[in-house]
């Protein structure tokens, strides 16, 4: 929390403090809006020009890493629940239909055997 742009958000200094944290931290996107708000307030902050376009291509390079670590996890939570029944997330196969972008399940009683 940030109460100095709390109370002021048009304070640049706080906002460029709180998206130098928010890089620190990796959370790109949060430090990307935070310099794109300095940026809207003063389009001279050099730092903060320099920063968004350093972000801007950073945060493109790790979506594709985060979306598969969010897959893996929504996989290992999936395994937790079905774990009780015998079955695994391995017991589902996800086909998406290339013309209408729909998707069907289909379950499959011995996975490991249709590979």
């Amino acid at each position: 929390c940030f109460p100095a742009v709390e109370l002021d958000p048009h304070y640049i200094r706080a906002l460029l403090r709180r998206a130098e944290l928010y890089e620190k931290t990796e959370k790109l996107d949060e430090a990307l809006e935070d310099y794109k708000a300095v940026l809207e307030k003063d389009p001279s902050v050099h730092q903060a020009r320099e920063a968004c376009m350093v972000s801007s291509s950073l945060s493109k390079e790790k979506k594709p890493h985060v979306h598969h670590l969010q897959i893996c996890k929504l996989k290992d939570l999936g395994n937790l629940v079905l774990r009780p029944f015998g079955l695994s997330t391995e017991n589902f196969q996800v086909k998406q239909d290339s013309s209408t972008g729909s998707y069907s399940i289909n379950f499959v009683q011995n996975p490991n055997n249709n590979r």
